[in-house]
């Protein structure tokens, strides 16, 4: 599904100076590096705040910490994304209510959020899946008139472009009070093993951030409120700092592989093509199709034969999934995510698929249906 081997070889020297440079310096801890990559992501992103931490996950964890977030508060999500999103609501005690999500983009849907706000609820967690944005502009005017916070979760389209209503064009995951990013190697950014990140305009949640990855501490030793220890390694900030001016040049290369794809099953009587939101510019973390009245078990099987690689993300929606099941979420509640799960596959998409991959890839597919 990705070809790290082959990204690292194009920058090889790069990378292995820059690893080099934190050996030879041995501040494994909080390194130069981590500010440095910090100062030039917010640069990137143009956010005032940057602030690395140990992994997306502990991301989301952090950003509901610094908010004050307590528990039996409601926070609102899509049922139809990685379980992170969910996990980090439940674990610190909040009570994580899941909506629908848009059949053609995937994203959550911001009249089914409408539906779902209390006088309990206190954040909005839109997750920008597969790599383009939800619809923010909505999605802020909602929080703006029930007083919500909004976290962006970030992890699987950092570097797409979000062109508001209001003609600006602000980067996912800055238009909220919070945005998350996930550096796992397998994303867009990703680093040789975890990390992670946040990001903020405001001060004040920024300081509270800091704190909260830092056990709580603003001055050293002293303990303001219970933390986290939750770091970005510097070795992980060093090939970071690499790799991130290539992040717009690995875009145009996934969007290349895309359109091949694209122009290879348009308008095929059994599978639709990813569909665009007009607001978003796409990084393709995940190039997803829907299969229409055909098997996909068959066709995973079929593939591998074929010595191509096929995915499913996600096989179940969060309402279904034994460790978030609840009295209050019924089978058939959420439509469309249940129809999503039973039909949506991915293919390779990566940086370095070539031609000859890109249609071996598209050949294999379109040669199961003739078989079928």
């Amino acid at each position: 599904m990705v070809d790290l081997k082959s990204q690292y070889e194009k920058i090889k020297t790069e990378i292995d100076s820059s690893i080099q440079e934190v050996i030879h310096s041995t501040q494994f801890i909080k390194g130069p590096q981590v500010a440095a990559f910090e100062n030039q992501l917010a640069d990137y992103l143009n956010v005032k705040h940057a602030i690395g931490c140990a992994n997306g996950t502990d991301a989301l964890q952090i950003a509901m910490m610094a908010l004050g977030l307590k528990p039996g508060d409601e926070v609102i999500t899509a049922n139809f994304t990685f379980i992170a999103t969910a996990e980090v609501i439940a674990l610190l005690g909040l009570t994580p209510v899941l909506v629908d999500v848009d059949p053609d983009t995937y994203n959550i849907d911001p009249e089914a959020i409408r539906r779902a706000i209390t006088s309990r609820t206190k954040a909005i967690v839109p997750v920008h899946l597969f790599g383009q944005c939800v619809p923010m502009d909505e999605i802020m005017e909602i929080a703006q008139q029930h007083g919500l916070y909004v976290i962006e979760d970030n992890a699987q389209a950092i570097g797409s472009d979000y062109h508001s209503k209001d003609g600006k064009i602000y980067k996912s995951g800055t238009i909220g009070h919070i945005g998350c990013t996930s550096f796992f190697p397998s994303k867009n950014l990703g680093c040789f093993g975890d990390g992670g990140a946040l990001f903020t305009n405001d001060d004040q949640l920024a300081e509270e951030i800091r704190a909260v990855t830092n056990h709580g501490m603003k001055i050293r030793y002293y303990h303001d409120f219970v933390g986290i220890n939750s770091r970005l390694d510097t070795l992980q900030a060093a090939i970071l700092k690499v790799k991130l001016p290539h992040l717009d040049a690995y875009a145009v290369a996934r969007n290349r592989a895309a359109s091949f794809y694209d122009r290879a099953f348009a308008n095929h009587p059994h599978m639709e093509i990813p569909k665009r939101f007009e607001q978003s510019t796409h990084v393709f973390h995940q190039y997803t199709l829907k299969l229409k009245n055909a098997d996909r078990d068959g066709l995973l099987k079929f593939l591998t034969t074929k010595g191509v690689p096929m995915m499913i993300y996600y096989p179940v929606p969060l309402h279904q999934q034994k460790a978030y099941r609840n009295p209050r979420y019924q089978d058939g509640d959420f439509p469309v995510s249940e129809m999503l799960s039973s039909c949506v596959f991915s293919l390779p998409m990566h940086t370095e698929l070539d031609q000859d991959q890109l249609e071996y890839i598209t050949q294999s597919v379109l040669e199961f249906f003739k078989t079928a």
